[in-house]
């Protein structure tokens, strides 16, 4: 009986000793690389029982605040709202990817509205990359307004540092269509990624400052979140303002926007994690996709010019990682070209959708905390060409999206 407990207590010494080294090592390994970013990461998601960032990280960051407009303008309520029973199966698909909120608005109403948890008409989660959306969208008011002379330029007019190292060729409209050709490491689960780093770290435009040209600008579709982040810079150096009170002075407030809404900086006083990280309501957020169904138009006034809405929306003609025709993405907006329901959307990595139908006057708000994977393109290459052509539309998007209109048409027609 002795012997066994000493055998048992040899292994524990060992096991113990074991995570000792472990944890030794990667502390050096992060002191020496520099990446302190990674212990907030590790506190703030594995020390809590998550495996990565969250939609209520608020509390994790220093804020910038966005305040409500003071002129607040609530959704009117269709006749027909919440009319609509979810079946069992839509509730399986809301509830098997962690959903917290889904809006249907139509003709400026909404129609169905539903929360689940804590999750609430007032609570603001993070938008995640459906902030990049809003950046462009501030770009264009800043072009509208002469504080950048056109998208066309190069980013170096406006950041010093990018006029060497082959980044003087770098335009915004590079930035905005996701073909700088920078070397941005875009990765949402590994924690050496840019990505981690941005999320997690303090010093956003030292990360801006180090990135290197490894691709033609112009070329190809690569989703770089960096481009989104050096955008906030060009906007913040042309206008003279935070991205957060150009946004306050130039949608927040015009929009009608009914709660203050919230921005993580990378540090207090710092810069807007602008690739992600704009907290806001769900039916605030609606009236982001509501810009698309007006072309820019807010009760009767020019938000943002409807040419450049129109270019937004349009698929610049670059290669994709498959090698087929760019039908995904426009200006920092993703495009749906379903022949039979064509939309716009803003997403996030958790499942953050903000989906506007112009032809239909719809505007379809979801939130949550996971989204599926995207359309499996090895399967669809090895269809017959038929089915490619006609399928086409499908390739990077997120097989939840369809669920999402699915499951509001059913809405629609009841």
């Amino acid at each position: 009986m002795k012997k066994k407990r000493g055998i048992i207590s040899r292994i524990i010494r060992f096991i113990l000793f074991f995570l000792l080294a472990v944890i030794l090592l990667v502390n050096i390994f992060i002191l020496l690389s520099g990446r302190t970013y990674l212990y907030k990461g590790i506190a703030n998601t594995y020390l809590k029982g998550k495996a990565a960032p969250g939609i209520y990280d608020e509390e994790v960051f220093y804020n910038s605040t966005i305040a409500k407009s003071p002129n607040p303008e609530s959704w009117l309520s269709a006749k027909e709202y919440n009319n609509y029973n979810l079946s069992a199966s839509d509730e399986n698909i809301f509830n098997e990817l962690e959903t917290t909120a889904f809006l249907v608005i139509n003709n400026d109403s909404v129609i169905f509205e539903k929360y689940w948890g804590e999750h609430a008409k007032g609570t603001v989660s993070n938008s995640f990359s459906a902030a990049k959306t809003v950046v462009a969208l501030l770009i264009g008011i800043a072009v509208n307004e002469g504080k950048i002379k056109s998208i066309d330029e190069p980013v170096g007019t406006y950041l010093p540092e990018y006029k060497e190292q082959g980044r003087e060729v770098i335009t915004i409209r590079h930035l905005l269509m996701m073909a700088s050709g920078l070397d941005w490491s875009e990765s949402g689960k590994n924690p050496l990624s840019d990505n981690a780093e941005s999320y997690y770290g303090t010093d956003l435009r030292g990360m801006i400052r180090r990135q290197k040209v490894i691709n033609a600008p112009g070329k190809k579709l690569n989703y770089l979140s960096g481009n989104s982040q050096i955008l906030a810079f060009v906007l913040e150096a042309a206008t003279k303002k935070s991205v957060s009170k150009y946004c306050e002075e130039k949608l927040w407030k015009p929009l009608g926007m009914t709660s203050d809404a919230l921005w993580n900086l990378d540090k207090e006083n710092g810069d807007e994690k602008a690739f992600c990280c704009l907290y806001a309501t769900a039916r605030d957020f609606a009236k982001i996709g509501k810009l698309f169904l007006n072309y820019g138009k807010v009760n009767g006034s020019q938000l943002v010019d409807s040419v450049f809405i129109a270019q937004m929306s349009t698929n610049p003609d670059i290669e994709t990682d498959e090698g087929i025709a760019n039908l995904r993405y426009g200006l920092h907006v993703w495009t749906y070209h379903n022949p039979t329901q064509k939309a716009i959307y803003c997403r996030g990595i958790l499942g953050q959708y903000i989906i506007s139908i112009p032809s239909e006057n719809v505007i379809i708000v979801r939130l949550g905390s996971k989204r599926s994977e995207n359309f499996d393109y090895e399967t669809f290459s090895k269809k017959p060409n038929e089915y490619q052509k006609k399928y086409a539309y499908l390739v990077g998007h997120p097989i939840d999206l369809q669920d999402y209109l699915k499951i509001a048409n059913k809405i629609l027609k009841k």
